[in-house]
């Protein structure tokens, strides 16, 4: 079984701020079926990714506990770290672009951080998404925590569907071959 979990902060008054394009991911690739587990603060919902079985999870933590609600579906479900994929949003890249990669460091994000501690690896793939820096001087928790921009609400529906041809492409491809398709085509 692979996991895709989608990182975000819960709540209606989040829905809409760029930290939270991960949710809006994994919410596009299941719709709405994510539930509750009862025995965990996080939404799940099994998914059929090319033939392969998926669970999907969107943790109810907010984005600095991620690591708590990604532990416990790794640990119950017995995920290997390579069938692990953390959808993220990342200032470093700029609106629009992605980058899938096998591992590597948290580069300031708290939800990876907190998975990162959790895991205690930093050894399973992540795909960010780029959502740009704040202006000159602008405030990183602000920035994030602020809504798209008009401008960018009408490219995010071809970059979350963008961001879910390369998870499909993840699952039956694997990472490499992933890699070499997406992150190459978005430095065009």
């Amino acid at each position: 079984m692979r996991l895709i979990v989608g990182l975000g902060n819960p709540g209606m008054e989040y829905a809409d701020n760029r930290h939270n394009i991960g949710f809006k991911v994994v919410e596009k690739l299941v719709g709405r079926k994510l539930k509750k587990l009862h025995w965990r603060n996080i939404l799940t919902a099994e998914k059929d990714v090319g033939g392969q079985e998926c669970l999907v999870g969107q943790p109810l933590t907010y984005m600095n506990a991620s690591g708590d609600a990604v532990g416990s579906l790794v640990s119950h479900y017995g995920i290997a770290l390579q069938d692990i994929l953390v959808v993220c949003d990342d200032m470093d890249l700029p609106f629009g672009i992605m980058r899938l990669r096998p591992s590597g460091s948290a580069g300031g994000h708290n939800g990876l951080k907190s998975i990162i501690a959790e895991l205690k690896t930093d050894k399973f793939v992540r795909l960010r998404l780029g959502i740009g820096r704040p202006p000159a001087r602008g405030s990183v928790i602000k920035h994030v925590l602020e809504n798209f921009t008009a401008g960018e609400k009408k490219i995010l529906p071809d970059f979350i569907n963008q961001a879910l041809s390369c998870i499909h492409s993840w699952v039956s491809e694997g990472v490499e071959k992933t890699m070499n398709q997406f992150n190459q085509r978005n430095n065009a």
